[in-house]
């Protein structure tokens, strides 16, 4: 598959050819073989990754889909360079995630820079014991530099809300998504809220960062005491 090749095997009604890549570099630039990126002495460049942040939907609405991208784009590298070597991988997220669809890609496939925005200092507590920190990477939660009493249920309940941050959860979802059919004591939609009450109790003074929408559910609204801990690897709840 030629360059020229390469928009027509994406979407076929595309014809356009794009300029040869010596032209568009030197177009660019005066320097005709310029270094991209500085590589750190003692190392060398090995190859690099691209992520694409593209679904199905969105890709068969512009007349194509992934597996005809993934295969043109990698019989695009050996067309360019032949002794090259291509490996793609999809990164999965659960139906209706938030957030850009690159970004979703990004911490999926652990990218590191990506994954530093949600690092934040082991201390952190420490410097900062007011107010409360959901602690996601060790399943805890700090209130005033100290260690909320939640049993494992409670803090995946405030966990859900959390990472559901201003969407109200009605009860159903909440007793769908957290326990499982076969467990000894699964809640029903009037039950739930001796769950939540035990939660907010154990909350404290912070109580009311699990607010009550009467009639409907529950929901987390971000306070400014309330900070989000995440882990070098993301929750698989995140997405």
């Amino acid at each position: 598959m030629s360059i020229a090749q390469l928009a027509p095997a994406l979407r076929p009604e595309l014809s356009l050819a794009p300029p040869p890549l010596e032209t568009a570099v030197a177009e660019r630039t005066p320097n005709p073989a310029p270094r991209i990126r500085a590589v750190p002495e003692g190392t060398e460049a090995r190859g690099f990754v691209l992520y694409v942040g593209l679904d199905e939907a969105k890709a068969a609405a512009a007349g194509t889909n992934l597996h005809r991208i993934v295969e043109a784009l990698k019989a695009l590298a050996v067309e360019i360079a032949p002794n090259a070597e291509t490996y793609a991988a999809v990164a999965l997220a659960p139906q209706g995630a938030g957030g850009r669809d690159v970004d979703v890609v990004r911490l999926a496939l652990q990218d590191p820079a990506a994954l530093a925005k949600y690092r934040q200092p082991e201390d952190a507590a420490d410097r900062h014991p007011a107010g409360v920190i959901v602690d996601i990477s060790r399943k805890r939660a700090l209130l005033d530099g100290e260690t909320a009493a939640l049993t494992y249920k409670e803090f995946e309940l405030l966990q859900y809300l959390v990472l559901r941050e201003g969407r109200t959860i009605d009860r159903a979802e909440l007793i769908s998504s957290l326990w499982n059919a076969d467990e000894d004591e699964v809640p029903n939609e009037r039950t739930i809220d001796v769950h939540v009450r035990r939660l907010r109790a154990k909350l404290g003074g912070y109580e009311d960062i699990v607010r009550t929408v009467r009639g409907v559910g529950y929901r987390f609204d971000r306070h400014a005491d309330v900070s989000i801990r995440q882990a070098s690897t993301p929750s698989p709840d995140l997405f």
